[in-house]
């Protein structure tokens, strides 16, 4: 493990505190579109630069540690970037500056108050992904929270109130419920150990069966929040409830920053105790079964886009289960990719609802011969989510189904094999419900000289809003033809959870 510049370390807390401090500022000088929509986009990207050179710092297994206000072990915040935060965060930040981007072009992004909330919900993932102490964690998921509140209310305007109403009620009403338990879980692993310094919890849940008990109510609560069998039905229910930006954008930071709080906890906390991972082998299967099931009934492209969210879940939250080095490896690919894809998806079929009106199957057809680009981005991204080479999906699912054979999980195996070719058909349902057939995109106009009205198309969907479902699926593809360096990244962060001292050593490092 090779040693890193202990000033480079002192620079994490500005992963947090520069959006917070530009989200105060922007609020304060009140309603400039241009500067908003230019800080917006500007923070996300430095955080992406600033991600990528963490990346390269710790390439060889080291750990950047930091106790806010050089306070001691016990009293200071700490942070923390290994391999795997490392990872998160560039993932994290390049999703937000894309689909914050997507939100300015199609309008969503007009409120005041968009750039703001945008910038502390991005303060809240970093400082998520960075601490190593369980209540700040509590406190950054939180941060992320609150604005997503606003994010959820201010662009689902236009719709219709009573689905605006009900998502956001059954949003607020099950995050507030798995802030509550995952509380109750930290006061209870407070009590039984004295600290919540992740740094000093090591193995503590392997030993003492109290603490594992504790242990278990944050990672129901988290759970939860990731929406895994059988507390998935908000996330179905919600996502496509606000506007397709949104829904990108949530989909690629919250259910994901609970899925590396998973990872994270069972590493350090039970030290990836065997005794557990038959209890994730099970949820974990079913959640790739019956999200993919939701989705066959599901008529809108956003609905089935939930379902399948749902059931990837399983198949990244599966590599903890196992919890072997290429078991681990595999998970944590497959949720860079999924990140990348899911959004992309989101993107893709986004465009089309907001230029055309729509995103009801039956509704349209036709799109690929007026938007050929949104065409091959939604292709791309299908194709990558169903696991088909030469995308990114293929190389997640392919690891991930050799590391559950090496393990002996063969049930488990024949479950993947099987949910991916459901997953397949529900992609091709999406194709030929809008992509294929006829051009019927034609609205109804009067002639204005007569009672008769003419057929009128549509312009087509500008560069600007496809775009960033182009990006994405471009990198899908990239990151499957070039999957040796993510794989080898993602094997660094895998080692990292499998022996977790160097990152316990540095956070209790005076």
């Amino acid at each position: 493990m090779d040693e890193v510049d202990p000033v480079t370390a002192t620079l994490l807390p500005l992963l947090i505190a520069v959006p917070l401090l530009v989200a105060g500022i922007l609020v304060i000088i009140g309603r400039r579109a241009r500067v908003h929509a230019a800080t917006v986009l500007l923070i996300p990207c430095s955080s992406l630069t600033a991600s990528i050179a963490l990346v390269i710092a710790v390439q060889h297994g080291a750990v950047l540690a930091h106790g806010v206000g050089l306070w001691p072990v016990g009293i200071a915040i700490p942070l923390a970037a290994d391999m795997f935060a490392a990872l998160m965060l560039t993932v994290t930040s390049l999703l937000i500056a894309v689909c914050t981007a997507f939100a300015l072009v199609c309008g969503h992004g007009s409120s005041r108050f968009f750039a703001p909330l945008v910038l502390v919900l991005a303060a809240g993932v970093n400082g998520a992904l960075l601490t190593a102490d369980l209540f700040n964690l509590f406190v950054f998921i939180e941060v992320m929270l609150l604005p997503s509140y606003g994010l959820f209310v201010l662009s689902a305007r236009g719709q219709a109130p009573e689905r605006r109403i009900a998502g956001t009620r059954l949003y607020v009403a099950v995050n507030l419920l798995t802030s509550t338990v995952f509380l109750a879980g930290v006061a209870l692993i407070y009590g039984t150990t004295g600290t919540v310094n992740l740094g000093e919890l090591g193995a503590a849940a392997k030993h003492d069966s109290r603490v594992a008990l504790a242990g278990a109510v944050c990672l129901l609560a988290l759970g939860i929040k990731a929406a895994v069998v059988p507390v998935h039905g908000w996330l179905a229910h919600t996502y496509p409830a606000t506007s397709p930006a949104i829904t990108a954008l949530f989909s690629g930071l919250h259910t994901k920053v609970a899925i590396y709080a998973i990872y994270r906890i069972y590493a350090v906390l039970f030290d990836g105790d065997s005794r557990y991972l038959w209890i994730g082998v099970t949820l974990f299967s079913l959640t790739m079964i019956i999200g993919v099931l939701g989705a066959v009934g599901a008529t809108t492209t956003r609905s089935i886009l939930a379902f399948h969210m749902v059931s990837q879940i399983g198949y990244i939250l599966f590599g903890v289960a196992l919890f072997t080095e290429w078991g681990l490896t595999a998970g944590i690919f497959y949720l860079l990719h999924h990140m990348i894809v899911k959004a992309s998806l989101f993107l893709s079929t986004g465009a089309i609802e907001t230029h055309y009106g729509t995103g009801a199957l039956g509704e349209l057809s036709g799109i690929a011969r007026r938007e050929p680009w949104l065409a091959a981005a939604f292709f791309i991204a299908a194709l990558s989510l169903a696991g088909l080479p030469p995308f990114s999906g293929f190389v997640a699912k392919l690891t991930l189904i050799m590391a559950s054979l090496d393990a002996a999980q063969i049930t488990a195996t024949i479950i993947m094999i099987v949910v991916s070719l459901i997953t397949l058909l529900s992609m091709i349902k999406i194709w030929s419900g809008i992509f294929w057939g006829p051009d019927d995109t034609r609205s109804p106009e009067l002639d204005g000289t007569a009672s008769t009205t003419l057929t009128v198309a549509p312009p087509r969907a500008s560069l600007t809003l496809t775009a960033p479902a182009m990006i994405l699926a471009a990198l899908t593809l990239a990151l499957g033809l070039g999957a040796e360096l993510l794989m080898s990244l993602a094997h660094t962060a895998a080692l990292g959870l499998l022996d977790p001292a160097a990152y316990l050593e540095a956070v209790t490092r005076p």
